[in-house]
């Protein structure tokens, strides 16, 4: 466009595309791990938002608040995920439109067998690059930054139960 000045080396433009980058790093080092424990990466977000949540289950509504995914697209990936035994629907006493998410024991296996690799792989490429400082000032900031893109990302969850984060060393 002839006349309009742009700044291609504007920070804002840095900063995105660094925390672009570094997602897309992340989720590729991960996929491999994920597809050789036969789930896909939304599965296992699902898998651990309901096993990090109090009795192991989400309403429909908030599972989809906490992921990536339409409330169309969440129960797809749970019928899904109902078939291959990995959770289950219960119908919630106190509104029969809405219905539960809930871990099945077959799906905390899995998680189980997901974890220690998927734990190694977070520790070398995202943990184990920070100071405990830019740890500690990373998850301030990222929760921020979800806090005001997505503020129904914790619905249905205490983030006091969640796991707290020791970089090694």
């Amino acid at each position: 466009m002839a006349g309009v000045a742009t700044d291609f080396d504007d920070p804002r433009l840095t900063a995105i595309g660094l925390f672009a980058e570094a997602f897309t790093g992340l989720s590729s080092r991960f996929a491999a791990q994920f597809e050789q424990h036969r789930v896909s990466p939304v599965e296992f977000e699902v898998l651990m938002r309901l096993a990090r949540s109090p009795q192991h289950r989400l309403r429909m509504t908030d599972l989809a608040g906490q992921t990536s995914l339409s409330t169309s697209g969440v129960t797809r990936v749970v019928d899904r995920m109902d078939r291959g035994g990995l959770i289950r629907r219960e119908a919630c006493p106190s509104d029969r439109r809405s219905s539960f998410a809930v871990i099945t024991e077959a799906g905390l296996a899995r998680l189980e067998e997901i974890l220690p690799g998927h734990l190694e792989l977070v520790q070398r490429w995202f943990i184990g690059q920070l100071t405990p400082v830019q740890l500690e000032q990373t998850l301030g900031s990222l929760r921020t930054i979800r806090d005001a893109v997505n503020p129904c990302a914790t619905a249905g969850s205490s983030e006091e139960n969640a796991i707290p984060i020791v970089p090694a060393g």
